[in-house]
Parts: structure tokens; C-alpha cells; sequence
């Protein structure tokens, strides 16, 4: 297992055909405000990849854009309608088709109300992650050991988790709608970006 770091785009040829995991790290929670700072992907081999961008880059990554907006390749992600937003604004590309950890969590793990991406990697995997560095400068021109793993970390697991959730889903009967809600997903991102953030427009009031 390996975190290779790279500057401003994806070096081409370094994926295996098939599923990536993807996560982004910000400056922030609002999107236009809050640059995007850095994009990780994993196969699902063993390696994790992450592309730094630096202030004022213009995001050409034309080998990271190619796999992001290839529509062959299923995305994975934990929270998928804020990564895909932040690649939409900065990257200018729709990363899809999708797949989001967190709804499939939600459509099946309605004993709990715990989501988050290190309470199922714990009871899925059995496994701990740290989330230290989650809020912490990820525009440092300077990226510590730390946050280069905490980084990696939320793309490392997402291959395994897709595999246990799927189970479940099966099982359950709501793999269709977990197809539904994935479907969406692009365009939930859409909205959020066109000014609808908190509103939900298929509400009564």
C-alpha cells in the first residue's frame, strides 16, 4: 500500500481498469468560496493517488479529467453530492456514473443514525481510521505525512465497503432504489451549485 503524491494532474496509465474511489479535500464547505485543493483516487489495488492543486491553478488535468468524466468507469465516493459538486465548479466535468457509500448506508443501516465514513468502515471492515486532519489548512503549501494519509484513507476503503453495502442492499431489496438515488446524484450536485444548497424542492412547504 502506497500514497503517491502528485502536483496538478494524474500521471496517465497509473489506474487499473474498473471502479476508482474518489474524495476531495477543500478549503471550506461552501464551493465557490473554498478552492478545491486536492483530489484523491484509488483502484482498489492497494495504492492511493493524490492530485495537490495550488492557488490560482486552472485545473487543466487533462489525464485526471479524462478518468474523472469517463463514463465507463464507476465513481465511489462517501458524500459523493459535495465531491461531485467541487469537481463540477473547479474541474468543469461530471464525475459519473456514482456510487455513495453514504446513501447506500442510510438505505440500509436504518438501525442507526451514524453515517459517517469511520463508523462503517469500523462495523463493515472492523477496521479504525483517524479523521484528525479532517479540518485542518488543506491549501498549506506544504502537506504533512498526516494529512497525506488522512487523505488517502477516505479513498482506501470505499472498493470494500461498495462490496459489504451491495450485500446488504440485495438482501433487503433496495438495490433498485439505491440505483435511483446514485442516478440523482449528479444532478443533486447541480442543484446545490445553482443556488438550492438546503432547499428541498420536492417538499410540501
Amino acid at each position: 500500500m502506497t500514497v503517491h503524491f502528485h502536483e496538478e494532474d494524474l500521471p496517465a496509465g497509473v489506474l487499473a481498469p474498473g471502479p476508482i474511489a474518489v474524495d476531495t479535500e477543500t478549503m471550506g464547505l461552501i464551493t465557490p468560496r473554498d478552492r478545491l485543493c486536492v483530489v484523491q483516487i484509488s483502484d482498489g489495488k492497494g495504492d492511493e493517488h493524490l492530485v495537490r492543486f495550488a492557488p490560482g491553478s486552472d485545473y487543466a488535468a487533462p489525464n485526471l479529467r479524462a478518468v474523472l468524466a469517463d463514463p465507463e468507469r464507476l465513481k465511489l465516493y462517501h458524500f459523493g453530492r459535495f465531491d461531485i459538486a467541487a469537481i463540477k465548479h473547479y474541474m468543469g466535468v461530471v464525475a459519473a456514473p456514482v456510487y455513495c457509500t453514504k446513501i447506500a448506508s442510510r438505505l440500509i443501516r436504518t438501525y442507526t443514525d451514524r453515517h459517517g465514513l469511520k463508523e462503517l468502515v469500523r462495523e463493515l471492515l472492523g477496521q479504525d481510521i483517524s479523521k484528525q486532519q479532517q479540518s485542518s489548512d488543506w491549501g498549506n503549501p506544504v502537506l504533512s505525512d498526516a494529512q497525506k494519509d488522512y487523505a488517502a484513507s477516505d479513498v482506501r476503503f470505499l472498493h470494500a465497503l461498495k462490496a459489504e453495502l451491495d450485500k446488504r442492499l440485495v438482501r433487503e431489496g433496495r438495490m433498485e432504489l439505491a440505483q435511483a438515488c446514485f442516478d440523482f446524484l449528479p444532478h443533486r450536485a447541480e442543484l446545490d451549485l445553482a443556488g438550492w444548497p438546503e432547499i428541498d424542492i420536492f417538499a410540501h412547504m
